[in-house]
């Protein structure tokens, strides 16, 4: 049984009642949902972590979903937070992490918060539900909308991966491939929400998505045995894994499983679509459209995002930073963790790896400091950046 106090905007603070449907508030801003939480005996809940499933569920009393039977799960979540050894003897880093995401169904952490998305909607009453993607948001949609028995609809850039076209049309996802960004896809996609009446489950357009990517936070504190990471790598596009690890810490610390410590967050975005990195560096809370994105990372293409001033807030408040990679420091990153590590991953991935080679040009890293870069997808669903990262070593004969 969830424990929901209400949802509260993020920029305005007005209050809305739960279990309701909304997007934005009325001012435009994100809504998050809070919680009671003064009413959980957080010592409790802790020792009944031990016996629960392996899975993001195990949290269910600070998820929103109020009923067992209106969840959709496909068995995502607590993923392998695995030593990065060899990568960490390459670079003096005594304890360096990969968080794992690839091995979420879907392959990608998109399934996080599509679980909750979709759970809520169907426990809404919501039947056809639909969202832009640059690649994997749009096929774990898919794929939990398919479990729920839900319509999808699914807008994507024509230079989409085509293994993310071709799930979400698999999973019975009815698809547009637009041509331009990301936000091209929601422009275009908006006239079709306000004429046939589809809700929209666009990043941070409604409360749920980023109460699944808070779960990130929750593992990787059990996961270290009750320790919070000095450092927290994270591939921001719209950023709502960011925001929500940055609440699930807050949360973590009302619950008493924490105390007021808190990572540094490390935003990276890519040089060619850097809005986030723009905005920190001249010290605005507000981050403008990003001109003409370009990346091989997929899910780093977005020009703006609706919760822009939330992740500015998150990398300040935790004496964060947000750096730019190129697309071949991230390849680079990439072929580093396959080698040294044995996982295959995802641009986005290699970009967090490219990133924190340059925090310790910088000299900002202590080589104790307990390290998590997130690797956001599976290597396996981006053909195309594979076949990037390998082109000079493929031997032909």
């Amino acid at each position: 049984m969830p424990f929901i106090s209400h949802l509260e905007c993020a920029r305005c603070r007005k209050q809305f009642e739960p279990n309701r449907v909304y997007n934005l508030c009325d001012c435009g801003s994100p809504l998050l949902v809070r919680y009671q939480l003064g009413r959980i005996d957080g010592r409790a809940l802790h020792d009944r972590l031990a016996s629960r499933a392996p899975n993001l569920w195990r949290y269910r009393e600070l998820l929103p979903v109020r009923e067992e039977s209106a969840s959709v799960s496909l068995g995502e979540g607590f993923t392998p937070l695995l030593r990065a050894r060899r990568l960490g003897e390459m670079l003096g880093l005594s304890n360096l992490y990969l968080k794992d995401e690839g091995v979420n169904p879907t392959g990608s952490f998109k399934a996080r918060g599509q679980t909750v998305a979709i759970s809520m909607a169907r426990e809404l009453g919501l039947r056809k539900v639909a969202v832009p993607s640059a690649g994997n948001a749009g096929g774990a949609m898919a794929a939990y909308a398919a479990a729920a028995g839900l319509q999808a609809l699914v807008y994507m850039p024509e230079s989409t991966p085509v293994v993310n076209r071709l799930e979400c049309v698999l999973l019975g996802a009815e698809v547009t491939l637009v041509p331009g960004s990301i936000k091209d896809c929601g422009r275009a996609l908006r006239e079709r929400i306000e004429r046939e009446g589809w809700f929209d489950m666009s990043t941070l357009k409604e409360p749920y998505r980023v109460e699944g990517k808070k779960t990130m936070a929750y593992e990787v504190v059990e996961q270290l045995d009750g320790r919070v990471p000095e450092v927290v790598v994270y591939p921001t596009g719209g950023g709502t894994g960011l925001v929500g690890m940055w609440k699930a810490f807050d949360e973590m610390e009302e619950l008493g499983w924490i105390g007021g410590k808190r990572p540094r967050m490390i935003a990276v975005q890519a040089t060619g679509c850097a809005p986030m990195v723009r905005a920190f560096q001249a010290q605005t809370d507000r981050a403008d459209e990003w001109a003409n994105p370009e990346t091989i990372a997929s899910g780093l293409r977005v020009p703006s995002a609706v919760g822009d001033f939330l992740i500015l807030r998150a990398l300040r408040e935790t004496r964060g930073v947000a750096l730019a990679v190129s697309d071949d420091a991230m390849l680079e990153g990439v072929r580093q963790i396959a080698q040294a590590e044995g996982l295959v991953t995802a641009p986005e991935g290699g970009a967090t790896f490219a990133a924190l080679q340059q925090l310790l040009q910088q000299g900002s890293l202590a080589g104790s400091d307990t390290i998590v870069l997130f690797l956001t997808g599976s290597g396996y669903k981006y053909v195309e950046a594979m076949q990037a990262a390998t082109s000079r070593q493929l031997r032909i004969t």
